[in-house]
């Protein structure tokens, strides 16, 4: 992969999430990054005019601080291209896109334009998907919108706004919400737009590599759940749990402060699939596509780390919808333990079906 590749950001989240103030801080700090700022929009919650001319013929604005500022209310590959043309012939100078989608879209597309457009792909590196959460009214942005959930379920990283308005039991019960939703995003608490600019960039949630980052909070609240009931050799945790804790065997575990999350049965689950056996890779391959076109525009990402027979290198594969990718990634040392592991974010998706699925491609 070239490194001239310029690497992009995806800001999400619902309406008064802080966004804005998140973007104006980037706009505006002295970080010595020049950074192209496309505003997905439909003119619900612009950054102030005073920054951003509208509706001008000239659609390119230059900040202070060396960033540049787009509004686009088109074709997001038409406007990336535009921007990596100037960038060539010498118009624009940035290293880095920033692309803030309205706070009442799927992010979805907007991230499927990095792998389906050829062009966009061979110039630009999807580097990761920032989801800010509202701390207070996030538990209710959740119940009621279905985008607000699929906002969370595509996010390489969780950004909690407004948490000065809860207090910690709120905070802490939002927070294991969104963990059940997404154990593979990191959750941090960030006020009024002040996330140290490292939580912003570079975080690499798209690179193919063998370092699947889980929550381990997660694992751990899972396996405690189900420490009593298998001690076989291929324990994939939570197969047969769909985290809502209704139907669940860990409810008993849960010490009583987590006792309401049963009001909330999230259509945007996540489980984890492990085993210490390998893949037979023809079977998983073709169980994979099957899944892929069955489900794949409810699968919104998944990733894994993969024990092949007769591959002495770990494969790591991840997608978004039905799009997917894998690789072979660094040998496996002979002190490792080999072993898969999965994870899936999706909507209302068949989780024994899957699971059983997988199960039968092992050797």
């Amino acid at each position: 992969m070239a490194n001239n590749m310029i690497p992009v950001t995806i800001l999400t989240g619902f309406l008064g999430s802080g966004k804005t103030t998140l973007l104006k801080r980037i706009l505006n700090e002295k970080h010595g990054m020049k950074i192209a700022v496309i505003e997905n929009e439909f003119g619900e919650e612009n950054i102030d005019n005073d920054i951003l001319v509208q509706d001008t013929g000239e659609q390119i604005i230059q900040m202070s601080n060396g960033c540049i500022c787009c509004t686009i209310r088109g074709d997001l590959s038409r406007v990336l291209g535009d921007l990596a043309a100037q960038k060539q012939e010498g118009k624009l100078d940035f290293d880095r896109v920033v692309i803030e989608t309205t706070g009442l879209a799927n992010p979805g597309p907007v991230a499927q334009t990095f792998f389906m457009d050829n062009q966009i792909a061979d110039e630009f590196l999807l580097d990761a998907i920032i989801t800010l959460v509202d701390a207070k009214h996030g538990d209710q942005q959740l119940d009621e919108h279905e985008v607000v959930q699929r906002q969370v379920g595509f996010a390489d990283r969780l950004f909690l706004t407004k948490a000065d308005l809860v207090d910690d039991a709120t905070l802490g019960d939002l927070r294991h919400r969104l963990l059940h939703m997404n154990p593979k995003a990191q959750i941090r608490v960030v006020n009024f737009g002040e996330a140290d600019i490292k939580e912003v960039f570079d975080l690499r949630g798209f690179n193919l590599n063998a370092k699947l980052e889980i929550d381990p909070d997660f694992l751990a609240e899972d396996e405690h759940g189900h420490a009593h009931d298998h001690d076989h050799d291929h324990d994939h945790d939570h197969a047969n749990c769909d985290h809502d804790h209704d139907h669940c065997n860990h409810e008993g575990h849960d010490h009583g402060h987590h006792h309401h999350h049963a009001h909330h049965d999230d259509k945007i689950k996540s489980f984890v699939f492990r085993s210490d056996r390998p893949f037979d890779p023809n079977k998983l391959e073709d169980f994979l596509g099957g899944i892929l076109q069955i489900y794949g525009e409810r699968l919104l990402r998944y990733k894994g780390v993969l024990y092949m027979k007769g591959v002495d290198r770990k494969v790591v594969f991840q997608g978004v919808h039905q799009m997917m990718g894998s690789d072979l990634a660094a040998k496996w040392q002979p002190i490792e333990k080999k072993t898969n592991k999965m994870v899936f974010i999706g909507i209302e998706l068949p989780q024994d079906l899957i699971t059983d699925g997988l199960e039968a491609c092992l050797v």
